[in-house]
């Protein structure tokens, strides 16, 4: 990492950047891929870290229901894995679902121990609303998912 780190909102420019680490990312499995278009069409709800030099690390909070909010699109670029970039985006995410008055933010994830260390625990799927399924109709993984449900409450710290 080089130069000062800030987290801030996506924008335009940042498209690019974005979908090479997602798809670097989800060409090693540890991800869904995610198009150009689809990052556009979210960008709104992106939040990235930039360290001067460009984008190493971002993550989309998505509102599903009046009560419940998704972190998305989770991702660090290679150069810049392990040092804390990625709880520091969903420390920013969780305070965007508190402000909001969101009072559980959900990760379908592979990544569970790192969630767990950011106070995310595990529930089955099946407890979540029919609204979360909407996207997954669309998912190369339906019916086999493999994602590991987790559920964190906005009013509770992240454990350092």
């Amino acid at each position: 990492m080089t130069g000062t780190l800030v987290v801030r909102q996506a924008t335009i420019q940042d498209v690019d950047q974005m979908l090479e680490i997602i798809n670097f990312n989800a060409a090693k499995g540890l991800m869904l891929p995610r198009t150009k278009l689809s990052i556009c069409e979210h960008l709104q709800s992106f939040i990235v870290a930039y360290d001067g030099q460009g984008v190493i690390g971002m993550g989309g909070l998505h509102i599903l229901w009046e009560d419940l909010a998704e972190i998305r699109s989770l991702a660090i670029a290679e150069r810049a894995q392990g040092l804390g970039i990625g709880k520091k985006i969903v420390i920013a995410l969780v305070e965007q679902a508190t402000n909001l008055g969101i009072q559980r933010v959900l990760s379908l994830t592979y990544q569970v121990d790192f969630f767990h260390k950011c106070n995310f625990h595990i529930v089955q799927k099946e407890t979540l609303p029919q609204k979360v399924w909407k996207d997954c109709i669309n998912c190369s993984k339906l019916p086999m998912c493999d994602e590991i449900a987790m559920i964190r409450y906005t009013q509770q710290d992240i454990q350092e």
